[in-house]
């Protein structure tokens, strides 16, 4: 197998990657083509805290092959430990690993960007009326515009690209999102933010923003919880800046083993 004899190591993860319903148990995403030694997985997302009936004794054999085992979310931990008995270490995303100035360095400001103060609106899928009621109610008290990204509705914005995106967030004054990297981009940008739920059938995702949230001490930004604040537009980031730098820390710490550096 040239490839598998080409590299040392290959590494695998992270975004919903072992997700069963995107995926189908697909061999490549457990690195089938490598030497058992030289399997790794980096913060690999189930996306669901269970898995169909179909899937379990694929995934029990795919894991237990790994070298090394991390993932991204707290129910993953879970899962890897009921089926296989291995011990899998719970990572930050690896769009975390990056600091604010190296993700700022790619910027660009999008030609449909408010000169005024603005409210970003991202939300993936549908939202209810009570949630849009509040985004509108928030954005008057606050006199802010909305900026809505990812919605068919506004067009002029539906084709804002990475680089327009992370500045979009980057630049608002708060950012309203039931989207994971919306929720990870405002906390790596310092912003005020309100972290939604997903609705309907994604609702099964949203073990992500649990362990997001309560690796950064953040639970108190997720709707409905927020709206006890005083304030939805300050927010105190001291302690997150010393999370960030232990969950960088413990992240390099696992790829140096898995990798015998």
């Amino acid at each position: 197998n040239d490839l598998g004899d080409s590299y040392d190591y290959f590494v695998v993860g992270s975004d919903q990657v072992w997700n069963p319903a995107f995926r189908y148990g697909f061999e490549v995403d457990f690195l089938t083509f490598a030497p058992k030694h030289k399997r790794i997985a980096y913060a690999a997302s189930f996306g669901e805290s269970s898995l169909p009936r179909e899937y379990v004794g694929f995934y029990k054999q795919r894991l237990a092959e790994m070298k090394a085992l991390s993932v991204r979310e707290s129910v993953g931990r879970k899962l890897i430990k009921d089926l296989t008995g291995r011990e899998a270490v719970v990572l930050i995303d690896p769009t975390m690993m990056l600091s604010k100035e190296k993700w700022l360095s790619i910027a660009k400001s999008h030609n449909q960007k408010p000169k005024t103060k603005y409210l970003l609106s991202y939300f993936l899928g549908d939202i209810s009326k009570e949630v849009y009621a509040y985004v509108k109610r928030i954005a008057r008290q606050n006199n802010l515009e909305i900026v809505t990204l990812e919605s068919i509705k506004d067009r002029k914005r539906f084709t804002v690209d990475p680089s327009e995106f992370i500045d979009y967030v980057n630049e608002a004054s708060v950012v309203f999102t039931n989207s994971f990297h919306g929720t990870v981009f405002s906390i790596l940008f310092e912003k005020p933010f309100v972290a939604f739920d997903r609705e309907g059938e994604a609702s099964s995702m949203n073990s992500r923003l649990d362990t997001l949230l309560s690796t950064f001490d953040l639970e108190s930004r997720r709707y409905p919880f927020v709206d006890r604040l005083e304030n939805i537009l300050e927010i105190d980031y001291s302690k997150v800046h010393f999370i960030l730098e232990h969950e960088r820390n413990k992240a390099l710490e696992y790829l140096r083993r898995a990798l015998d550096v």
